[in-house]
């Protein structure tokens, strides 16, 4: 493995439009395939774990079938395949991207390696994942359905698989690119990006974030930050990012060390 491992997620609202179904960025998906390409080239000691959201693929069936709180009957169970179907549609148009900018990638599919119980990982051999750094092929995991020993099936999101990925493999940095700078400081007013989070000003800052009308992003941007908090906490060596993945340049900028945004930080 070389020196340097960095995990980099290409959020769902960036690569998709939320507002639309089924509505892949392309334009977006090649830019950010490209701007890797790039990066990766000029830093000969980093590997690369990248994962993506499912934007408005995944979660509009998600939604409907309620799939995160469990899978019993043949209806919901119909549901779950339709959220794994989609999810892994927009995941084939990232890998095509990935492939035409010349990236060596393999896809990882969470549902067919996984095991969970109640929403977390269980059970998950490894080995291809770390035998694909090895060989200097990117792995590529997404947000996806899983067999759950508990619910049935639920489904985990990128941040749920780098939760445990990060335990595993012990990246020096995991970058969140999304469409927002980074966290407001002053949700939903969003005129100031709080440069730092630390466990102690989450308490304060969550409670706005939560308190306010519920979106897709606020709530994804919470439970987000705490768990890649509860990473930072646990290994205060770790670098975590939220940055604006919209920009051009930004992606590659954050893979070469000089990301902007937000860091979660261990006090």
């Amino acid at each position: 493995m070389k020196t340097n491992l960095i995990f980099l997620k290409l959020g769902g609202s960036l690569i998709t439009d939320k507002t639309l179904i089924y509505s892949p960025r392309l334009n977006v998906i090649t830019r950010l395939a490209g701007e890797i390409q790039t990066a990766l080239l000029e830093m000969k000691d980093c590997s690369l774990v990248l994962g993506h959201g499912s934007g408005s693929f995944g979660h509009v069936a998600a939604k409907k079938h309620d799939t995160r709180n469990g899978v019993a009957s043949a209806k919901e169970w119909r549901g779950f395949t339709e959220v794994g179907y989609q999810a892994a549609s927009l995941n084939l148009l990232v890998m095509g991207a990935l492939q035409n900018a010349g990236l060596s990638a393999l896809s990882f599919s969470p549902s067919a390696t996984v095991i969970a119980q109640n929403g977390q990982v269980t059970s998950w051999n490894l080995n291809p994942i770390m035998s694909a750094i090895n060989a200097g092929v990117i792995p590529v995991v997404y947000g996806d359905v899983v067999f759950d020993t508990h619910l049935g099936g639920t489904i985990l999101s990128t941040e749920d698989i780098f939760l445990h990925l990060a335990r595993a493999l012990r990246p020096q940095r995991i970058l969140l690119a999304g469409i927002e700078e980074g966290v407001w400081a002053d949700y939903p007013t969003n005129k100031e990006i709080m440069p730092n989070i630390t466990k102690e000003n989450w308490k304060i800052l969550a409670s706005a974030i939560t308190g306010s009308a519920s979106t897709d992003v606020t709530g994804g941007m919470a439970s987000k930050v705490q768990q890649m908090l509860t990473l930072v906490q646990d290994y205060p060596d770790l670098e975590v990012f939220i940055f604006d993945g919209k920009k051009p340049g930004n992606v590659a900028a954050a893979l070469k060390g000089k990301p902007q945004g937000t860091q979660l930080i261990h006090p």
